[in-house]
């Protein structure tokens, strides 16, 4: 009957941290199952990077 429980109750724990999830998607803070992931080849070239990599061609 334990076993029973646990199993219940971790279904309800993924079952809220889901619902969880798609709540804080649909307010723009997280990427979870609606919305696909961002491709990291169209975002443009932070300032950091920019600093980073060698334009010059020394």
């Amino acid at each position: 009957m334990e076993i029973v429980v646990a199993l219940v109750f971790s279904a309800a724990v993924l079952f809220g941290a889901d619902r969880l999830l798609l709540w804080l998607e649909s307010r723009g803070h997280v990427n979870w199952r609606r919305k696909g992931r961002r491709r990291l080849s169209d975002e443009p070239v932070g300032r950091l990077d920019s600093m980073l990599s060698d334009h010059t061609g020394r």
